[in-house]
């Protein structure tokens, strides 16, 4: 309740907070942050590119927008995105782990070269550097998937809070943040694994660590390091940089993920955007109420895939005029010939707020975080179409927790789906573990964006939090794991081996040389 009051009564004077750019679910996650901090007096401003898919400058806001100039255009951006997706939809599964890992790696540099042009328009720019710098913020809030915000908080000489859901085998996490994932109980991210592993599965998680370290020191820290290098003047570390930050706010919760060990510097608040229902449009509530008891099923595949092919939207459309429910279908792709008349297509949808309905039954969802917490908030039962990135990884969670059902998109046919959805509907036990979710969500002493709020609001008040940051940070990898302590044991133990056998020894010729001068002496 102490943090409570904090939040009551310190915004009186408000703090000066810089936001680093993201983009897609990051920055819709990020923005009830940013106004829930405006609400509270202080004031906000964000960076953000010349070119961005989601962040929107034209747009009416309450906080302000320092735009950065960067050297490529929207349609580089849009390819990046096109190349993801389609290799996550189409590709990825017929092809060999190898061939997989070779992609990826691939995929990876194209990314991070643009990451690095990104930063060039902030870093590398003096008259962005002179406008941050005369800015006086207290605190730069970013998500570390977006590189550089550390860099820019150590030179603007401000504390750092980050906000992030997973990197790939929690390789920030682990390495920069020093937070515990012992691979025998905490599945790496992405490796599709839970917490109760057999042997064959805690080796391959084993495994998935190890070689995901590998890859990634050899394309991402090697050319970060290079980057901060070459800005600080100096060989740089950028995971030394990036373990830096203040406060970790980690966007998933145990209503969500596997338990695991943290830190008193990282914070779980999954969920953080999640709010009460508003009411629909008039013309969606009436075609909503007009579903009777059966009620609506909502349908996404998310912000990024904007359509499928004429087949698999076929396939999808026959099994939805099948169900007794209407559906609300967010698709932008050409309207499928097997369309049902229970069913209705829409550009965009109030995802949150038709999720919040007494009517909705299920939520058909490719498996953003996002929308997957908005679901365990309301408490709607899921099937999942996951198609790229953290995606399967999230359903996989939802399907071990028993509020999900999982169809694979390439290898689905109309029955496939019609069952998935009348499964969650019909099967008491899906709505059963989705009210238990729900529940553990709620049942906090404080929600999620007010925790994200206090911790940042924290972190400007004490001028950092360098107080919470685990003396790990500063341990050699064998001083960490006490391979130095448990070597020189292993010498004493030896030592002492060797003496008693020296011991033994000299007793022993000592013993027999007495003996054999006896037994001389008496022929």
């Amino acid at each position: 309740y102490q943090r409570l009051a904090c939040l009551q009564t310190w915004s009186a004077n408000g703090g000066n907070i810089l936001v680093w750019y993201t983009e897609g679910s990051h920055w819709i996650n990020i923005k009830p942050v940013l106004e829930t901090l405006i609400n509270r007096g202080h004031q906000v401003t964000v960076l953000v590119p010349t070119v961005s898919m989601f962040m929107n400058t034209s747009e009416p806001s309450r906080f302000h927008y320092e735009p950065f100039n960067v050297s490529f255009s929207m349609e580089d951006i849009e390819l990046i995105y096109e190349d993801l997706l389609h290799f996550s939809m189409y590709e990825m599964d017929q092809m060999s782990y190898l061939q997989i890992y070779i992609r990826f790696m691939d995929l990876m540099k194209t990314d991070l070269y643009y990451t690095l042009k990104y930063l060039d328009g902030v870093l590398k720019s003096e008259t962005m550097m002179k406008k941050l710098k005369q800015g006086n913020y207290d605190v730069l809030l970013a998500d570390p998937i977006y590189l550089g915000s550390d860099l820019t908080a150590e030179i603007l000489g401000i504390p750092l809070v980050f906000t992030l859901r997973f990197f790939l085998a929690h390789n920030f996490e682990r390495h920069c943040a020093q937070l515990p994932a012992p691979p025998s109980f905490v599945p790496a991210a992405m490796s599709k694994l839970t917490d109760k592993m057999n042997f064959s599965e805690r080796l391959w998680n084993f495994l998935f660590y190890a070689l995901n370290d590998i890859v990634l020191n050899h394309i991402l820290w090697k050319e970060a390091d290079k980057y901060y290098s070459e800005i600080k003047g100096k060989p740089t570390s950028a995971c030394e940089v990036m373990g830096r930050a203040d406060i970790w706010l980690m966007r998933t919760y145990w209503d969500f993920d596997f338990p695991r060990p943290f830190l008193p510097n990282s914070q779980f608040v999954g969920g953080l955007h999640c709010r009460p229902a508003k009411p629909l449009p008039e013309d969606m509530e009436e075609f909503v109420q007009s579903s009777g008891d059966a009620g609506i099923v909502v349908f996404t595949l998310g912000s990024l895939v904007k359509n499928i092919t004429t087949e698999k939207g076929n396939i999808i459309a026959s099994a939805l005029a099948q169900i007794p429910q209407k559906v609300l279908w967010r698709y932008a792709g050409e309207k499928p010939d097997t369309l049902g008349a229970n069913t209705r297509i829409y550009k965009w949808i109030p995802q949150n707020d038709l999720l919040g309905h007494p009517k909705t039954r299920a939520f058909i969802t490719h498996g953003g975080t996002n929308g997957i917490y908005e679901a365990i908030y309301h408490s709607v039962p899921m099937v999942g179409i996951p198609m790229f990135g953290d995606q399967p990884e999230n359903m996989i969670h939802m399907e071990t927790k028993g509020a999900a059902v999982i169809v694979d998109l390439n290898s689905m046919k109309t029955e496939d789906l019609k069952d998935a959805i009348n499964a969650v509907i019909n099967e008491k036990t899906y709505k059963e573990n989705i009210l238990r979710l729900s529940s553990i969500y709620h049942d906090r002493p404080m929600s999620p964006l007010d925790e994200a709020v206090f911790w940042i609001e924290f972190t400007m008040r004490n001028k950092g939090a360098k107080h919470l940051r685990v003396q790990a940070h500063e341990l050699t990898w064998y001083q960490y794991h006490s391979l130095d302590v448990l070597a020189f044991l292993l010498a004493v133990v030896l030592l002492l081996i060797l003496l008693f056998i020296k011991t033994c020894s000299f007793c022993f010729q000592r013993c027999c040389g007495r003996k054999e001068k006896t037994k001389r002496k008496a022929e």
